[in-house]
């Protein structure tokens, strides 16, 4: 039987490669001149390092372009609050990478409401989903991408 599983995931090399990026134009920007404002790559995070909340504020958008020109959905992106300590100011920006039970119950739950011909398993952190027709399946994903969700999708290990 056809399958496939539905992820959510983030290539951390790929931003790895945005944050040098976005380091780089940073440090070139004449706005930012003789400021030490950098990004920090952290475990499954991003911390924004500036002197002003300000320039936090410039610094964003810069970081969402690079994460955009590499393939990395925004969506993926949440952003923390900004804490300013009178010197510095940072903020962390926190990369959302695997389904939760919630989302994961949600998604399944929209597969099922549908009626479609295909059963939909929670399998630790994606969804798998099995059916008798290869059609049934991509019907399936035309549907989750139709839909406004608050985590983006991937659809992965397609089999026949």
């Amino acid at each position: 039987m056809p399958s496939f599983d539905i992820v959510s995931e983030i290539d951390s090399h790929e931003v790895t490669n945005a944050i040098d990026q976005a380091n780089k134009e940073v440090s070139t920007r004449f706005d930012f001149k003789g400021s030490n404002a950098c990004f920090e790559q952290q475990d499954d995070s991003v911390l924004m390092k500036a002197e002003s909340t300000f320039q936090l504020q410039q610094m964003l958008p810069i970081l969402y372009a690079k994460m955009g020109k590499r393939g990395i959905d925004i969506g993926s992106l949440e952003s923390g609050k900004i804490q300013d300590t009178g010197k510095t100011a940072q903020q962390t920006i926190t990369l959302k990478q695997g389904l939760s039970s919630d989302f994961a119950k949600k998604v399944v739950k929209l597969i099922k409401d549908k009626k479609l011909k295909v059963q939909a398993a929670i399998n630790g952190d994606k969804v798998r989903v099995t059916g008798k027709k290869r059609d049934d399946l991509q019907e399936v994903i035309q549907m989750l991408r139709a839909e406004e969700l608050e985590q983006p999708l991937q659809f992965n290990n397609f089999r026949d």
